[in-house]
């Protein structure tokens, strides 16, 4: 036995909350819709998730988010609004 702290393992999903834009999601992904239905993706590249709810293209984005002044809180906001680190 060590006393060595084990890594953390690097997820294989990335998902990255864009400024006042899309979630982009990164990695080997199966997105489903509410029937059911998968969504066909090209392996090996990432998508970007709608998030103003204007995209014509929903759930993905396509760009309708800059010509509406989106924003969004984009940092993760810490329990109790200053409590855990």
């Amino acid at each position: 036995m060590t006393d060595e702290t084990p890594q953390a393992e690097t997820p294989q999903v990335t998902i990255t909350v864009r400024n006042n834009g899309p979630y982009r999601v990164e990695g080997p992904i199966r997105l489903v819709d509410a029937d059911g239905n998968e969504y066909p993706l090209t392996p090996g590249k990432g998508i970007s998730l709608c998030r103003c709810g204007a995209s014509t293209n929903k759930p993905f984005c396509d760009g309708t988010h800059s010509k509406l002044g989106f924003q969004a809180a984009e940092r993760a906001v810490r329990e109790a609004e200053g409590g855990n680190s």
